[in-house]
């Protein structure tokens, strides 16, 4: 299950988190996407993939623009560049 709260999306297993992407709001309408975690014995399932498939949903649909600090999401909009609109 996907959750978006605080400025974090998290990705939940049997109630506890196995993944999360925190991003805070830098200043009015960008976020700063500053981490990605999965938690070990979760990695190479996707979890990561879908949290950024999620939260590119969620800033589209809220008008938002992102800034990259975590490697992940670097490598996430190099993959997908058809998803760079929400990047400012």
């Amino acid at each position: 299950m996907i959750k978006i709260q605080h400025q974090m999306i998290s990705y939940e297993l049997d109630e506890k988190v196995v993944g999360f992407i925190t991003f805070p709001l830098i200043k009015d309408g960008v976020v700063n996407i500053n981490q990605t975690f999965t938690h070990t014995s979760h990695r190479g399932k996707g979890i990561a993939k879908e949290l950024m498939d999620a939260l590119y949903i969620h800033l589209k649909e809220n008008n938002l623009k992102a800034v990259l600090n975590c490697s992940y999401a670097v490598k996430y909009f190099e993959r997908y560049e058809e998803k760079k609109d929400v990047l400012a």
